[in-house]
């Protein structure tokens, strides 16, 4: 699949719905849904904008030519609600590339947050779906400043898994990423006792600019049936976030070191038992952190429990913890991808579907040699620090 951000149609806007939306879509399918669906009152008509056909799985298509029928459009939508905006704006591309580049030029200076969803290891929609990430990293590398990451075949394993669903739809789906961006966003609309807003996440989460690409994770995703059976305190719902399993992006955690940790507590919680579960986790050999980042973890806290679609399949609860974190371990998801571009690039296959829609071949090598590029980077800053390396003179020395 294209790297985009879901429509998330219908009910799973709930979750998020206080916040001046917009829904953008080149084919009509997705905001049709919105536009005719029970939650239809809580978006202006204007701000859902559609064109009439899709990218047809072609990242040229969308960059280069359908995209630009419609990106002036967008651009004048999303200055409008930036206008009446009273904090700062919160630019969630959905990739439509051809506006995150616009976007960034244009709000250069506010914090431009992505949800982007990735192609999977086995599960897969579309034969060209790693061309197209690796030419939306390209993108993302240059023009967001947070990109967190997903994959179906990992979501629809925790549907199945914690919510035993067995044939996950992207309903389903759509809806475990809701929770993630209301997480994100619960501070700027409720109170808390540790309020978090959008760029505290890049100042805590991002040590480099180009080392911005994030694992995410949410608990408890549960069953209502289950929920009935299950204490969820904070610390079980703070272990929780850090399985493997846990993560929206098929990546083992634990083949890497965190650099940077941001937890989002929601509900029923208090200081006292974040600092409890966070001593917790320090003490745990599995959850390793680079030796440069000696803290390594940002909380907080907001008041408002997390609201669920009513009939859906998430269970309503107390408390909830969405973490989103940096880690090395993020370089096996970029790893994978140029395998398999490398496998289809060395033969050209398919290449001149992209070519035809007015893109050079060299910008797939100029891609391919960034995406190598951000695998290098993120295996050298979880390489240990030499000994007195980094010490300015006069530092490090006991008194």
């Amino acid at each position: 699949m294209m790297p985009y951000h879901y429509g998330l149609s219908g009910q799973a806007v709930m979750a998020f719905a206080s916040i001046p939306p917009a829904r953008m879509d080149l084919e009509p399918t997705v905001v049709d849904e919105v536009r005719t669906g029970t939650y239809r009152q809580l978006f202006h008509p204007e701000q859902l904008i559609s064109g009439k056909e899709d990218a047809a799985n072609n990242f040229a298509r969308g960059h280069y030519t359908i995209g630009k029928e419609i990106v002036d459009l967008v651009l004048d939508r999303i200055r409008k609600l930036a206008d009446n905006c009273h904090w700062a704006v919160r630019l969630e591309p959905a990739h439509a590339e051809v506006q995150t580049l616009r976007l960034s030029v244009d709000y250069g200076k506010k914090s431009k947050i992505s949800f982007t969803v990735w192609c999977c290891p086995q599960v897969a929609t579309a034969v060209v779906e790693p061309y197209n990430t690796v030419l939306c990293v390209h993108s993302l590398l240059e023009h967001t400043d947070v990109t967190i990451m997903y994959d179906n075949e990992a979501l629809y394993d925790i549907c199945r898994r914690n919510l035993d669903i067995e044939r996950p739809t992207y309903t389903n789906l759509n809806r475990l990423i809701a929770q993630i961006i209301s997480s994100l966003t619960a501070s700027l609309r409720f109170d808390g006792a540790l309020n978090v807003d959008i760029t505290e996440f890049q100042t805590n989460l991002v040590p480099y600019p180009r080392i911005h690409f994030m694992l995410t994770s949410y608990a408890p995703v549960i069953s209502a049936e289950k929920a009935y059976h299950e204490q969820l305190s904070v610390a079980e719902i703070t272990m929780s976030v850090f399985e493997p399993a846990s993560m929206m992006v098929k990546c083992d955690p634990r083949h890497g070191k965190y650099m940077a940790c941001c937890m989002m507590y929601r509900g029923d919680v208090v200081p006292k038992d974040v600092n409890a579960a966070v001593a917790t986790i320090k003490t745990k050999r599995t959850i390793q952190f680079v030796d440069w980042c000696p803290t390594g973890f940002k909380c907080g806290i907001n008041y408002q429990p997390p609201t669920v679609v009513p009939g859906g399949d998430l269970a309503k609860v107390m408390r909830a913890c969405c973490m989103i974190s940096n880690s090395t371990a993020i370089a096996e998801v970029f790893s994978r991808i140029d395998h398999k571009f490398d496998l289809m690039y060395s033969k050209r296959a398919f290449v001149h579907h992209y070519v035809g829609e007015g893109m050079e071949e060299g910008e797939f090598s100029e891609a391919r040699e960034d995406l190598a590029a951000l695998e290098k980077d993120y295996e050298e800053v979880g390489i240990e620090t030499a000994e007195g390396e980094g010490e300015e003179e006069g530092y490090g020395d006991e008194f």
